[in-house]
């Protein structure tokens, strides 16, 4: 399909009695990153390793950067693959870990040398190039992973829970190493649990569930489904709970929800700063005191628990 660096049709894989995917389907426009979110056991990590050809998968049909998976295997193959955890020697320095995988893909002494000054500049490591890969941290090696599966400049890349145990500024040194990737032209499928990491990165996400895609959208389409802006308002005193409600109320869509418990009132509101003016406005006139006020987008956490019933950590991922 023109314009489409992965689609998968219906693709099943079954372990016994067990469904890891179920007719699960996936289109990713060439030269996007697409996120690919789910909870523990979803079929995130059986639909990469199907898709990169690394098992069989029992049903349906897949083509990834125009090449038949289940045909032509050997050609897919050319695709780059980064996995849950770093794959470079600690023993070894950053430079001799890319010279050494450009020689397990025939490069050749001097090519493989070549490119991995190029990778270096790259992902920014540089610096870091000639020192032992156990003083790097977590972000450096990561990149530098990152860098590996670049080594034949693949037009897919598939990245599955790419920063999982990273600290925030490590996994922004990723992000950004991403980032480079596809301002080159690389197309990028990423699997994550972090919904953060999505929101951050992908133009496009699927939802995947008990081997099922059950959504398919931009991030703010994913947000749009569950509710657009809403207001909140935290009164100080329960006493004045049914104040603050009248006062949403004027500006609500619907019918405002009360919290009694948190002191909470909230309401989906279409002119997100024009209610929250009014509001405000009208309960500092009648002197009705709040702990906080303020307005609140949809999250992609809010988009999980709508479409899936849970969050994104419940079983382990199928094998």
């Amino acid at each position: 399909m023109d314009g489409y660096a992965v689609v998968a049709e219906g693709l099943e894989k079954r372990y016994g009695d067990k469904h890891a995917l179920a007719g699960f389907d996936l289109t990713v426009h060439q030269g996007t990153v697409h996120g690919l979110l789910g909870p523990n056991g979803a079929g995130k990590t059986t639909a990469v390793r199907a898709l990169a050809t690394l098992l069989r998968f029992d049903g349906g049909r897949a083509r990834v950067a125009g090449v038949d998976v289940r045909r032509e295997p050997w050609q897919v193959r050319r695709i780059g693959l980064t996995g849950q955890y770093a794959a470079v020697d600690e023993v070894l320095t950053g430079r001799q870990n890319l010279e050494m995988f450009g020689r397990l893909f025939h490069l050749g002494g001097r090519r493989a040398a070549r490119r991995a000054t190029e990778l270096l500049e790259q992902f920014d490591l540089v610096g870091a190039g000639d020192k032992g890969v156990g003083t790097y941290s977590g972000g450096m090696r990561r990149r530098l992973d990152l860098a590996a599966s670049m080594i034949l400049a693949p037009d897919v890349l598939f990245l599955d829970e790419p920063t999982t145990g990273l600290d925030p500024r490590s996994r922004g040194e990723v992000w950004e190493a991403v980032r480079r990737l596809v301002a080159g032209g690389t197309t990028v499928l990423l699997t994550t649990q972090y919904l953060e990491e999505a929101d951050r990165l992908a133009s496009r996400i699927t939802v995947i569930d008990q081997g099922r895609a059950i959504a398919d959208d931009t991030p703010d389409g994913l947000k749009n489904r569950v509710g657009g802006d809403r207001i909140e308002v935290v009164a100080r005193e329960a006493a004045d709970l049914p104040a603050v409600a009248r006062t949403v109320a004027r500006v609500a869509d619907t019918d405002p929800t009360t919290d009694a418990l948190e002191r909470r009132v909230h309401a989906p509101v279409t002119d997100r700063v024009a209610a929250l003016t009014e509001v405000a406005r009208t309960l500092q006139e009648e002197r009705i005191p709040v702990e906080d006020i303020g307005l609140r987008r949809p999250s992609l956490d809010d988009v999980f628990l709508r479409l899936t019933g849970h969050g994104t950590e419940t079983t382990e991922e199928a094998a």
